[in-house]
C-alpha cells in the first residue's frame, strides 16, 4: 500500500482529512460492527426465538438485578444520614423521615412500571418480590426513626386523651372524725 493508497490524505492547504468515500471494489473499507451489534440473521433469529441465551440475555439479568436490588443499596446510606441527623424532632430529621416513607410507597404503588423494565428477566416474579422487600424494608427502616424519635405513640401517657378518667369512690373530708 502506498502513500496515494491511504485513506489519510494531505490537502494543498495543510490540513489533514481522512477520506471515507468507497472505492470501488474495494469492500473491505466498510466499518465493523460495534459490540454488541451483528447483522447476522443466523443471530437475529436466534436472539428473536424462544431460547435466550447469550450475552445479551445475561446483560438483561444483570440489568434486572440491579433494578430489584436498588431499595436494597440504598438502606445502609440511609442509616447513615439517620445517625447523622440524630433523634431531636427538628426539620431535617421530620423531612428525611418523610422522604424515608414517601420514596418507598412510590416505588410500590408504580410497581407495575417495574415490572415492565423487568419483564424480559428470566426469573420476573422473583425480582419483582425482591423489589418489593427492599421497599417494604425502607418502610421499616423509617418507622424505627420515627419511634427513635418518639414520634409513635408507644406509652400509656400518649393515649391519654382517650382514657376515663377515674372515678371515686370514697369521698373524705378534713381531719375530724365524726
Amino acid at each position: 500500500m502506498s502513500l496515494g493508497d491511504s485513506p489519510v490524505k494531505r490537502k494543498n492547504d495543510g490540513k489533514w482529512f481522512i477520506d471515507l468515500t468507497p472505492r470501488k471494489g474495494d469492500r473491505n473499507r466498510e466499518c465493523p460492527d460495534p459490540p454488541g451489534y451483528s447483522t447476522n440473521r443466523q443471530q437475529l433469529k436466534e436472539a428473536s426465538g424462544a431460547a435466550r441465551e447469550g450475552p445479551d440475555q445475561q446483560l438483561i439479568n444483570k440489568r434486572s438485578w440491579d433494578i430489584a436490588l436498588g431499595p436494597i443499596k440504598g438502606l445502609p446510606m440511609n442509616v447513615f444520614i439517620m445517625y447523622m441527623s440524630g433523634n431531636a424532632i427538628s426539620i431535617f430529621p421530620i423531612m428525611m423521615v418523610g422522604m424515608m416513607f414517601f420514596r418507598p410507597i412510590q416505588a410500590i404503588m408504580g410497581i407495575k412500571n417495574t415490572m415492565k423494565m423487568l419483564d424480559r428477566a428470566d426469573n420476573k416474579h422473583f425480582l419483582t418480590f425482591v423489589f418489593a422487600m427492599g421497599n417494604l424494608l425502607a418502610i421499616g427502616l423509617a418507622v424505627y426513626k420515627c419511634h427513635g424519635m418518639g414520634l409513635l405513640p408507644t406509652h400509656e401517657s400518649d393515649w391519654l386523651a382517650f382514657k376515663t378518667p377515674l372515678e371515686r369512690r370514697e369521698f373524705v373530708s378534713g381531719g375530724f372524725s365524726l
